[in-house]
């Protein structure tokens, strides 16, 4: 954050979704003193605008804000009321035309189960560090996020030799979440256990992505990650996925 992450107490009560419009504000991670923004197609370009948001926040009991990914030229109005860059992020296209070829005996993937929630919550916390990482609520919206979701996870054949303690408390070695609105589509999640990478489950996960949205005639997919995940790079520009010249930012500040 631009400045330290202030104290809260663990048992603070969740503070309900806001509406201004334009966007709409809910805890962000759990964390019931960070506000996330998510904007709307609509994005104000009057600071005095976006302060009126902000005092709200403030009454509301929210300490920091922090935005979702937007385009810079949508970031500079937010720049003038006081945020600050957070976070870097590449933005990748597929025109879904030419797909890889899948590796010989690939993982097994299969639906995600309502019961898979809480070991993919489980892998989510392992895979990205504490910035990234979702809790219940925002699985959920990811999940809702786009009129139609693919819901993918990846269970090992056998449990593994396991080097960590705990291993075997996770059922789940990969997931994928893959939304579709009108004819584009996003790959919004992909996450892979410590213990399984270079499997090819990534591989796995992106492809069978690809595969449902060209299947449902969507023309574009779209990505993003972060500006210095070089894993992540390599394996979206390995399935065909170019990278655009401008990418996407995370604002944040304090109130």
């Amino acid at each position: 954050m631009t400045g330290g992450r202030p104290a809260h107490p663990a048992n603070a009560p969740a503070l309900p979704q806001q509406s201004f419009g334009w966007a709409r504000a809910a805890p962000w991670r759990g964390h019931a003193d960070i506000a996330h923004l998510v904007l709307g197609e609509r994005v104000p370009s009057d600071p005095s605008v976006i302060d009126s948001c902000l005092n709200a926040l403030r009454r509301s009991g929210y300490t920091t804000v922090v935005t979702t990914a937007m385009p810079p030229g949508d970031a500079l109005p937010f720049v003038d009321a006081g945020f600050e860059m957070r976070e870097r992020l590449h933005l990748l296209e597929h025109d879904l035309v030419t797909l890889p070829r899948a590796r010989p005996n690939p993982p097994r993937l299969r639906r995600a189960w309502r019961t898979d929630r809480a070991p993919v919550l489980a892998l989510d916390h392992l895979a990205f560090d504490e910035f990234w990482r979702l809790e219940d609520l925002g699985l959920r919206e990811a999940l809702q996020a786009t009129p139609a979701v693919r819901f993918r996870v990846g269970v090992p054949a056998r449990p593994p030799a396991g080097n960590a303690p705990d291993r075997e408390r996770f059922e789940a070695a990969a997931y994928a979440i893959t939304g579709r609105a009108g004819r584009q589509g996003y790959l919004q999640r992909i996450a892979v256990h410590p213990d399984d990478r270079r499997q090819g489950w990534g591989q796995a996960l992106v492809l069978d992505a690809l595969r449902w949205l060209r299947r449902h005639d969507v023309r574009r997919a779209l990505v993003n990650t972060q500006w210095k995940n070089t894993g992540a790079m390599a394996l979206y520009e390995s399935c065909g996925f170019h990278r655009l010249p401008v990418g996407l930012c995370v604002l944040d500040r304090n109130l």
